[in-house]
């Protein structure tokens, strides 16, 4: 049966009992007497000891751990301890006059003041434009940067337009640290599923090491005997489905670890929508909202390559909805099937 801890009063009784009985006087010391004093005194100690060790019981197992002592528990059971924050990289391009050169190491800021480096010297061309790459000053998701989006050189460049614009795919990749819940689930996991020398729970746990990897799953012999596909997302992004150079990261991530007969493909999942329609009573802004919300967590704890969105638990996020008393579900009228390759993600929502 489970300790239980007694209560400060309940401490003070207890020790003033004690010493009422050893000293045979009244069954309890009376307020404001020596030994009153005295069993309050120690009861007091005695429950920041009880404290302390009602905290340490928790600490000696992961799934209650605090922060710091999970990471000891992290840094025991995993090789990687904590997933540190990624920084964001890309490519700009700038334009001015040609032969114009803004040199490495140029700094640019977004409009709300987040800061990138450029990697190498940029020298606008006969065209009027140099691309080069760029880093984010600081790492975490807050550097990411859209495709088409401008930044401005921080100190003027001669020959050189203060306008830059993030060229490519962006600046992406960037990630912020592995939070306390998702570094307890891998430790977890990591218990619950020891190594195996190449099982299809080591290729998932490899590539949520790699940072920013939220979700993955192993399909064994997918392409033949001796096969391995890993798919994986990264939900904090402004895509969860990973681009090509984060496909990449992950692919040498698993290569380093995976058996060496293997042949191993990371490979980024196809975002399959699903688009609602509903009519929503009450249709007020706040319970269309949790219903959005409801939605995409449901599309986050149940999609996964090739799943069967079912739509009683579709029904399902939409009642549980804070102020919603009743709906109609129009869209999707049936369950949602998706190829192995496909996930199913959010596609937003009609309100009809």
């Amino acid at each position: 049966m489970p300790f239980d801890r007694p209560t400060l009063p309940r401490l003070i009784e207890r020790v003033g009992q004690d010493i009422a009985s050893r000293t045979a006087r009244t069954p309890m010391p009376l307020p404001g007497s020596p030994d009153r004093v005295l069993a309050t005194a120690l009861a007091g100690a005695s429950h920041l000891l009880h404290a302390h060790l009602d905290w340490l019981s928790r600490q000696f197992l992961p799934d209650t751990a605090d922060a710091d002592w999970l990471e000891r528990h992290a840094s025991i059971w995993l090789q990687s301890g904590r997933k540190p924050a990624g920084f964001a990289i890309g490519t700009v391009a700038f334009t001015g006059a040609a032969g114009s050169t803004a040199p490495a190491g140029t700094l640019l800021q977004r409009a709300d003041g987040v800061q990138y480096l450029t990697d190498l010297d940029a020298t606008i061309g006969a065209g009027g434009s140099a691309t080069v790459s760029v880093t984010a000053l600081a790492a975490g998701a807050t550097g990411n940067l859209a495709a088409g989006s401008t930044l401005s050189l921080v100190s003027p460049v001669l020959g050189v337009d203060s306008a830059v614009t993030a060229a490519g795919e962006g600046v992406v990749g960037g990630a912020d640290a592995e939070s306390d819940g998702e570094l307890r689930a891998r430790v977890l996991e990591r218990i619950r599923n020891p190594p195996q020398g190449g099982s299809k729970s080591d290729y998932v746990r490899w590539a949520l090491e790699v940072s920013g990897v939220t979700r993955a799953w192993c399909l064994p012999n997918h392409l033949g005997v001796g096969t391995v596909v890993v798919l994986f997302v990264r939900d904090d992004d402004a895509s969860p489905i990973p681009d090509a150079a984060e496909v990449a990261v992950v692919q040498a991530y698993i290569d380093e670890r995976r058996p060496v007969t293997a042949e191993v493909s990371a490979v980024a999942p196809i975002a399959k929508p699903t688009a609602y329609q509903i009519q929503l009573t009450p249709a007020t802004a706040a319970v269309k909202a949790a219903v959005e919300a409801g939605l995409r967590d449901l599309h986050r704890r149940e999609g996964e390559p090739g799943v069967t969105l079912l739509l009683s638990h579709i029904r399902e996020a939409i009642s549980l909805a804070a102020g919603e008393t009743d709906h109609v579900l129009v869209a999707p009228s049936a369950n949602v099937t998706h190829q192995p390759y496909e996930l199913p993600t959010f596609g937003g929502i009609t309100w009809l």
